[in-house]
Order: structure tokens, then C-alpha cells, then sequence
């Protein structure tokens, strides 16, 4: 009894109080309760009690009886006779259960539930109805025989049973069981046994007349066990008996049977609880000692819960047995050794040596040990013990004729030093003995060799001896690893990998891997090369004291603060995960987590068990039967809220866009040990991956934007096991008014119409200073050129006149007279450029609205007198051009124009100016004998005006194309963007930014004297 955990819970721990009467567990994890104040349910960690039943509202009331089947459902047995179904959150009651007057619910050898009903008799459920159990085993034969099933009897939620029932005996049923051979049994209050077979009720003489049956427990070959309140009875198939009754079970009023997974009957009585098992009866008195157990229950992790008035208690099954040795000051452990007896010796701390086997422990006297402090121990030949010791050196035990006897060798005999601190026996025989401070000594056929730092060890101080597959010695050093291999010495430190050259301890594994305990955590040798394992937790980086590998290629260490399990493939691996870490604590069976400072502090046996010496005792643990009861939590969530407000868990889910906290509570069943349950989450469209492990029982999160989500949650269980089903819930974040689509899309043309209203005003602003320079260049410009003509171009002219009348009287024969002639021909030149270069100062346009009256003037500037049809046609109203540009627009056009007159030979010449909405279109035309192709792309030697035309539309930002074919006429088209064409007053500018048309009369031309000008209808 001494390997089970005891936990209780009372008043002091939550629970609401009341006698216990039963137990049932859910496949769902939850434990239930059945108390004299109501029905009660267990998480591991939390109690909730139900005073309700909902949605019916209907007082629950004490519990007589709680059954749970393989379906999901919970029965639960009022004392009032009324029958409760719980499934998925909801209570039902069976209509005229009350009247029918239910006494005891049970299961049959498949879980059906089975009922005793005093007006009803004997019921079974189907799954979908209760029926009687005579019919159903009617139903059963005909469906054996092929003949659909036509049961007409039953009692459902929602329909009575008729009259077709097994009559059952005057005293109420108390307990109902069905034994392997199909037997239905009922236990009375008063009245004896009874048993049902092929629908016939019969009677069971009773051994002990007037007890009360209380609890029924089948077992394999038809036997029941059937406690009573005079003790316990047997069915053996054939009578009820006594016989392999244990005698403390005989007399004493028994209330609960059980029987658990390792063939354990358990027995709870009227004084407490008791275990039987193939060897002997055990009593957990010192457990329960004045409570009865009246109800019992193993749940699916192996543990055993029993209840009574005061609360309820768990016995677990723990990884770990530790064993307090009596008579010792202290019960810290030094070395320890298994031999080949599966004897297991070990020295305190405090001194002596000391044995443990079968439940029986010893001390060894002989030459002196027990008042000697023993730091190291290994095994021998034949049974035989190697001991070394802190001052009497090294001590050889044997065991002979049943007592032990001992050999010592000292320094006197060739040891290097009398303070050993590790021996290690190699597969040779040799028995290495490393010391304090004297170095090494090899006893080999009788005779010490010792090894110092002056033949290649790299301190004298011994802490551990390792073996080698290929026969090299290791030994651990304060100063690094020293390595006796055939050839040589070699040394290990810092320089080679070591994380400390300070090492604890060594491990040879069944790999040939050579594992080193440092004072600063693990590492590991291979192929002469020492690394350290990545991603080790923090507790491997402690100080490592002890090692040992179990069957399972397991690591078990023992570190300064810390009991860990550890996979070895995973270290090697580089890639420790949470599941490949398990550290124990006290809630496991160890008194102590520390280890201590002693060669060969942790072993295992040939049993596969792993020994440990802590600071407070002797453990040892079975790694087989610790991994089988490692089953995986049951993952739930429990509620969820939105700043603080429940929220439903079925249907859709939506949470209001005003909602900023979102909390999800979830709980992993495991009632092992809740308190170790862990948990990793993550909200797919939120987080990238899962959380860290961890105890919290709730998530929250905050300010999510408006999509949907996937919260989901997995737990592991005390031994780190993950379970492989999830949790999760779907859900939806409304957005907020700011976060629609159509606010967004309502912000972006927002904020675009206002960079546009900011970058038209600058435009305009800018436009607006422009003008006014050019206004301001072009004033200046005219009036140079009024200075000019006013006084140097008049001044000339008067002085070409006067020369003009000299020459008059100058004789023609006279040799002056040429050379007048010649300066007043250069006067000319001079006053005709002069009157060039002043009107090329001055604008071609009068004003920024006469674009169209510009070009009109070109066949009479150009005083063509040749009968050429020309027309200006003006599509859309005129606007005025930009100053900047008007010359230069003025300028594409005539030079097209004039072109067509000198050159084109055509008798129709049209200007198209069109004011579109997005620009300025001039479009020049005639039908006369075209460009050749490649003048039209390379121009002509001398003359500049296509080159011209092209140079100053890329200049003012247009866009010019000339079209022509031989003998069909040429069109030239200028295109100019509104926003470099036009300047717009502060009236027109809005209509412009939105609209951009313009609705005008059209503006005609008037006709010319040797031209005609037609007007088309103007169109924005």
C-alpha cells in the first residue's frame, strides 16, 4: 500500500459537503458525485454542484446511485425513486418513474443499464428505450434466429411500459449485477439474493439470514463477490460460500466492492478501506481509519477514489516507492549497488552500509564500515561487494554461510590513498579505485598499479570510473575527462567541447555513447568527439549528480534540484521537445528532488527498475508500469466571454465590434494530477503558431480585427503526454463602423478627392504666379520693343532717308556713287531685321481668346493671291491659352498652315481648333500632293519647319503627327493636355475639376476676301 499516493478533498478544499453515496465518471473525464445534498461534479482542480435540473426546472435532491454507460449518458438515482438522464448539458426525467418507484440501477457485462422498478420489475436499456429484460432476452433469441424484432413492451421518455414484466420479491433491490454467464443478480434489503435467468426470478439460500445486501461485484467464471452488512459472500458458480474469504473481511459490514486493472479487490467497509490481492490482504488503515467507504471507483487513469461523510479521497498509483529507513539521523542516501541477488545496497550519508531485499533489510559491521563513511560501491564476482570508504580505503564484502564477511586493502597494501571515492569493477576483473587526491589505483591478480597526473591523468581527484565498449577507461575529474585506452592517455576539457571541466559523473549506454555529468549540465561523447545536446532545457544545465539508462533508452538523471526522465535518441537528435523532458516531483512518490554527491547515486536493476538515492530517502520507479499508466487529458472548453459577458458555445458565433476582451476557458481533464495538466492554444487568423506549455486554464485576447476565427487548445497530461484530439470553437468579429468596406472605400475617395483638391489649388497657385511672370516678361517685352521701333528703328530709318536723298545728288559717274548705293541697301537689310526682331519681341496674338482670328490673318499676311479655299473651323468655346504656351501654339499652327499655301499646291486648306474636355486639338488639312515619305521623316537640307513644329510641341509638353500620302493631301495634328493649355478663373474652376466641358455658342470667324469660313455646331 506504501506505492499509492493519498490526496483528499473536504470543506477546506471546495467540496460542498455531504455523504458521499457514489461515484460515476463520463466519457467526457468529468467525475460525479453523488451526495445526501446533491449531485456534484469533479474536475481535479474545481467542484460544481447541481441543484437544478435544467432545462426542466426540477430540484435534484440527494443521490442515491450514479451510473454512466458507454453512450455518454449519466444515471442518476434519486433517493425520491425518480430516474435523471444528464447527456451533453441537459437533465431529463422519465415521465412516471416516480410512481414506477426505481430502488437500484446497474450494467450488464456489455454497459447496457440495467433498473429495478418496484410496479415495473427488471428493465434494460437499448439505447433508445428501456424494455423489459424478459423481453429482451426474447428479442435476442428471435434475432439469433433471424426473425425481425417486434418488441412492443417498453419504457421510453415518452411512452409507459404495459404489463409484461418479471414480479419482483417483497424486499427492495439495493444492487444489481450480471455475472459472465448471463445471470442477472439482485440484492435486497432484507430479503436475501436473488438471481434472473430466461425470465424466471429465483431465490439463492442465504449463509447469513437477515443481512443486507449492499454492493454486488462480478468477477471471471461466474463468480460474485456480494458484500453485505455481515461481511463479504461468494457465488462460486455454483453456491454461496466463504471459502477465500480473508478473515478480516468475514465479520465486518461491507459497503463498496471494486475490482481495479491489476486484478485488486478493493473492499470498502464500515472501519475503512481494504485491498485484497493474490498475495495477502493489505488494510489502508493508516488512509481511512474512522470513516466508512461507501462508495468506490477507479476513473480511466487507474486511480482509486472512495468517499465517505467527511469528503472524498484518491489513491494513486505513483511513479516513484520510496523507502524511509528507520534509526538514521538523516534520511539522505549515498551510493547504491544491485546485485545479482536483486539485493540493494546502499550507504547513508551519515555512515555505514546497509542492505534491502524482499522487505528485509540489514546493516554490515564487519572490519569497521558502519563507523566508517561509505562513498562508493560496485558489484563483484559471485555476489560479492567492492566498497570504497572515506578513511579505511578499499573494503572487498562477501557473503558467506549467511553472513557477511570482509577483506579491507589499504595504502599499507599498494592503494594509492586510503580515501576512495569510486570503484568500478571492469569486465576483466580489474577493480579501478579513483581516490581524493592520490589519483587512480588498478588491483589486477593481487597487485595495485596507480596512475597520476605524472602519467597522464589530468587531476588527481577521482570522481567517477566509466567503461568503454572497447575495453577504454574513463575517469571523471575535477580538471576534465582522463581516457586509458591500449594506446594511451588522452584528456577531454574545455578545449574539447565540455561545457565545465568539473565532472559528477559518467555513463556508458547501450549505444556505446559516453554521457558526462558536469557541474554545468550534460554532454556527451562519440567517436572521440564531446558536444553538448542543443535545445536542453534548463534543469539539464544544472549540475548533473546521477545517471542511469533504462530498457527504454531512456535517460534517468538525477541533477541538484531536479528527477528527470529524458529520451536519449531525442539528445543525440539535437531536438529535445516538451514530450521527450519529464521531470518528477513530489506528487509522484519522491520525498526529495535533490541528488547527492556520490559515485553511482542513481542505478537500475536487472528488473529494469531505476534506483535513487535523494536527500530525503531511497526511490525507485519501474519505467514499464510508469509509461503504461500514461493516458492523455481529455481537452473541454468550458465558456466563453466577451468583456465579461458568457457567450453561447453552439451556433453561430458573433461578437459585436465593441467587444475588446475575448476570454476562452478550457480545462484538460486528467484527475490524476490537475495541477500538472498543461496547455498550448492558438486563434488560426491571429496567431502564427501554437503557445508555450503552459498551467493557465484561460486565454484572452484583444482588440481583433473584424474576420472570423478558429480558437483551439490541446492538453497534456502530468507525464507530458499530448493529447492527439483538440479543442475548438468557431467564432466571427463583427467589424466596427470604421472597419466596413464601405467606409474604407468612402475614406480612400475621400482622402484622393482632397490630395486632388490640395494639388489643383497649388497647381492653380502656382499657374497664377506663372502667368503673372510671363504677363510681366511679355509687357516688358512689348515695350522694348515700342523703345526700339520709337527711337533705334526710327532713328535708322531717318538716316537711311537722308542717305537716300544724298545719293539722289551724288552723280552716277562719280566712284562714290556705288558704295552709297551698297550702304543704303545695308540700311534696308538693317531696318528690315530690325522691324523682324521687334515684332518677334511682341506676342503673334493679341489676346489669349484670338487663337482663331490669329490664323485667320495668315493668307493675307502671307499675301497669297492664288484661289485656295480656306476655312477655320472652331469645335467647343474658345478658352484663353496660358501665356507660356501662346506663341508657341500660335507658332505649330502657322507654320502648318503656311506650309500648306507655299508648298502643298492644294486648293482646300481647313483649321480644326477643337476645345475639348481634355484638350486642346489643332488639326491641319489640305488636299493637295502630299509629303514624300522620307522628308516627312528626315526633313529637308535647309529648311527646319517639320523639325521646328516637333521641337516646340515636346517643348511646351504636346504632342504632334503629321499624316500624308503621295497626292492625297497631308493632315497635321497638334494636341495640347488641358491642364498645360488653359488658364481658368476661380469661377470656372470647380465646373473644370468635375465636369470638365464647357457649354458655349460656337465662335465663327468671319469671311476673308479671298477665303471662305464656314462654322460647325460647338460641341464641349
Amino acid at each position: 500500500m506504501s506505492q499509492y499516493l493519498r490526496d483528499s478533498w473536504g470543506t477546506e478544499r471546495g467540496f460542498p459537503g455531504g455523504v458521499v453515496s457514489s461515484f460515476a465518471q463520463t466519457p467526457d473525464g468529468y467525475l460525479w458525485i453523488g451526495t445526501d445534498k446533491g449531485l456534484i461534479r469533479f474536475d481535479g482542480l474545481n467542484f460544481r454542484k447541481f441543484e437544478q435540473a435544467s432545462p426542466s426546472p426540477f430540484t435534484i435532491g440527494p443521490v442515491r446511485s450514479l451510473l454512466a454507460d458507454a453512450q455518454g449518458n449519466l444515471w442518476i438515482l434519486l433517493q425520491s425513486t425518480k430516474l435523471l438522464r444528464y447527456r451533453d448539458g441537459a437533465f431529463e426525467i422519465s415521465r412516471g418513474e416516480a410512481e414506477n418507484g426505481v430502488t437500484a440501477i446497474g450494467h450488464d457485462m456489455g454497459g447496457a443499464v440495467l433498473l429495478s422498478s418496484l410496479a415495473m420489475g427488471v428493465l434494460t436499456y437499448n439505447g433508445e428505450r428501456f424494455v423489459s429484460v424478459s423481453q429482451a432476452q426474447e428479442s435476442d433469441s428471435s434475432r439469433n434466429a433471424g426473425s425481425p424484432d417486434e418488441l412492443s413492451t417498453r419504457l421510453s421518455w415518452s411512452t409507459g411500459l404495459t404489463p409484461h414484466r418479471v414480479i419482483l420479491p417483497n424486499s427492495a433491490v439495493t444492487s444489481m449485477a450480471q455475472t459472465s454467464d448471463g445471470m442477472i443478480w439482485l440484492g435486497t434489503q432484507d430479503g436475501g439474493i436473488f438471481h434472473l435467468s430466461g425470465g424466471r426470478l429465483a431465490a439463492v439460500a442465504n449463509k447469513l439470514p437477515g443481512a443486507k445486501i449492499n454492493c454486488l461485484l462480478p468477477l471471471n467464471n461466474s463468480e460474485l463477490w456480494i458484500g453485505t452488512s455481515k461481511g463479504v459472500l461468494r457465488w462460486n458458480g455454483a453456491e454461496l460460500t466463504r471459502a477465500a474469504v480473508p478473515s478480516p473481511l468475514m465479520h465486518i459490514e461491507v459497503l463498496s466492492l471494486l475490482r481495479d486493472r491489476d486484478a485488486n479487490i478493493w473492499v470498502g467497509t464500515s472501519r475503512g478501506l481494504s485491498r485484497l490481492n493474490p498475495n495477502s490482504v493489505s488494510s489502508a488503515g493508516t488512509l481511512k481509519t474512522d470513516s466508512p467507504a461507501n462508495a468506490l471507483l477507479e476513473d480511466r487513469e487507474g486511480n482509486i477514489w472512495t468517499g465517505d461523510k467527511r469528503g472524498l479521497e484518491r489513491l494513486r498509483d505513483s511513479a516513484f516507492v520510496t523507502y524511509s529507513i528507520p534509526g538514521l539521523k538523516s534520511q539522505s542516501m549515498g551510493p547504491l549497488h544491485v546485485d545479482s541477488d536483486n539485493r540493494i545496497w546502499f550507504a547513508p550519508i551519515e555512515g555505514g552500509l546497509r542492505w534491502l531485499k524482499g522487505g528485509r533489510s540489514g546493516s554490515v559491521n564487519a572490519d569497521g564500515i558502519s563507523k566508517d563513511v561509505v562513498y562508493s560501491l560496485s558489484g563483484g564476482a559471485k555476489g560479492s561487494l567492492w566498497v570504497g570508504r572515506q578513511r579505511g580505503g578499499l573494503t572487498h564484502v562477501l557473503y558467506v554461510n549467511g553472513a557477511f564477511t570482509a577483506r579491507t586493502y589499504t595504502k599499507a597494501d599498494g592503494l594509492a590513498q586510503n580515501s576512495v571515492y569510486a570503484v568500478h569493477e571492469s569486465r576483466d576483473g580489474t577493480i579501478w579505485s579513483g581516490t581524493l587526491s592520490g589519483g587512480v589505483s588498478e588491483f589486477r591478480n593481487g597487485h595495485f598499479t596507480t596512475y597520476t597526473t605524472a602519467n597522464g591523468l589530468v587531476s588527481n581527484t577521482i570522481s567517477s570510473i566509466g567503461e568503454g565498449v572497447d575495453g577504454t577507461m574513463f575517469f571523471g575529474t575535477p580538471n576534465g575527462v582522463s581516457a586509458l585506452s591500449k594506446d594511451g592517455w588522452r584528456s577531454y576539457g574545455i578545449r574539447e567541447g565540455l561545457a565545465s571541466p568539473n565532472v559528477n559523473c559518467l555513463l556508458q549506454d547501450s549505444s556505446g555513447v559516453l554521457w558526462i555529468g558536469t557541474a554545468e549540465g550534460l554532454a556527451l561523447l562519440t567517436a572521440t568527439k564531446i558536444r553538448v545536446p542543443q535545445g536542453m532545457p534548463d534543469s539539464l544545465r544544472e549540475p548533473i549528480l546521477g545517471m542511469a539508462e533504462d530498457r527504454n533508452e531512456r535517460l534517468w538523471i538525477a541533477t541538484a534540484n531536479h528527477v528527470l526522465k529524458v529520451k536519449r535518441g531525442s539528445l543525440m537528435a539535437n531536438a529535445v521537445g516538451d514530450a521527450d523532458v519529464r521531470e518528477y516531483v513530489l506528487a509522484d512518490g519522491l520525498q526529495g528532488t535533490e541528488g547527492v554527491k556520490r559515485y553511482q547515486s542513481v542505478v537500475a536493476d536487472s528488473k529494469g527498475q531505476v534506483w535513487f538515492s535523494t536527500n530525503r530517502g531511497l526511490s525507485v520507479v519501474d519505467p514499464a508500469r510508469e509509461a503504461v499508466n500514461s493516458t492523455p487529458a481529455l481537452i473541454h472548453l468550458e465558456a466563453m466571454s466577451a468583456d465579461g459577458n458568457a457567450l453561447g458555445l453552439h451556433g453561430s458565433i458573433r461578437i459585436p465590434a465593441a467587444k475588446q476582451r475575448i476570454t476562452f476557458h478550457y480545462i484538460g481533464l486528467s484527475l490524476g494530477n490537475s495541477e500538472r495538466v498543461r496547455y498550448r492554444y492558438r486563434l488560426d487568423g491571429f496567431d502564427q503558431g501554437w503557445s508555450e506549455a503552459t498551467t493557465n486554464r484561460e486565454a484572452t485576447y484583444g482588440n481583433l480585427s473584424a474576420r472570423s476565427y478558429r480558437f483551439r487548445v490541446v492538453a497534456s497530461n502530468s507525464n507530458g503526454i499530448w493529447s492527439s484530439t483538440e479543442a475548438a470553437i468557431q467564432f466571427e468579429v463583427e467589424p466596427t463602423l470604421w472597419q466596413t468596406w464601405w467606409f474604407r472605400l468612402a475614406c480612400v475617395l475621400c482622402a484622393g478627392l482632397t490630395a486632388l483638391a490640395v494639388y489643383r489649388v497649388r497647381m492653380s497657385q502656382l499657374t497664377r504666379l506663372l502667368n503673372i511672370r510671363f504677363e510681366e516678361r511679355l509687357a516688358e517685352r512689348t515695350r522694348i520693343a515700342q523703345e526700339l521701333h520709337d527711337t533705334l528703328l526710327q532713328g535708322v530709318l531717318s538716316i537711311s532717308m537722308q542717305l537716300h536723298v544724298a545719293v539722289d545728288l551724288v552723280p552716277e559717274e562719280l566712284p562714290a556713287r556705288p558704295i552709297l548705293n551698297r550702304i543704303l541697301q545695308l540700311s534696308r537689310q538693317v531696318i528690315e531685321e530690325g522691324r523682324n526682331t521687334i515684332r518677334g519681341l511682341r506676342s503673334s496674338i493679341e489676346s489669349a481668346h484670338d487663337l482663331e482670328n490669329s490664323f485667320s490673318r495668315i493668307p493675307q499676311e502671307l499675301g497669297e493671291d492664288q484661289d485656295i479655299e480656306f476655312r477655320v473651323v472652331v469645335e467647343g468655346a474658345c478658352l484663353p491659352l496660358r501665356p507660356a504656351i501662346r506663341d508657341d501654339v500660335y507658332s505649330i499652327g502657322r507654320e502648318a498652315v503656311v506650309n500648306a499655301f507655299r508648298h502643298s499646291g492644294a486648293n482646300n486648306i481647313d483649321v480644326h481648333l477643337e476645345y475639348a474636355a481634355n484638350q486642346l486639338r489643332i488639326l491641319v488639312q489640305d488636299n493637295g500632293r502630299g509629303i514624300d515619305p522620307q522628308v516627312l521623316h528626315f526633313g529637308r537640307d535647309g529648311h527646319w519647319g517639320l523639325a521646328g513644329m516637333r521641337e516646340r510641341a515636346e517643348r511646351i509638353g504636346g504632342k504632334l503627327k503629321v499624316l500624308s500620302r503621295i497626292g492625297d493631301g497631308t493632315e497635321v495634328e497638334f494636341c495640347l493636355p488641358r491642364d498645360l493649355a488653359w488658364e481658368f478663373s476661380r469661377t470656372r474652376l470647380a465646373p473644370h475639376w468635375f465636369s470638365g466641358t464647357y457649354r458655349q455658342p460656337r465662335k465663327r470667324t468671319e469671311p476673308q476676301s479671298n477665303q471662305r469660313v464656314e462654322g460647325q455646331k460647338g460641341t464641349a
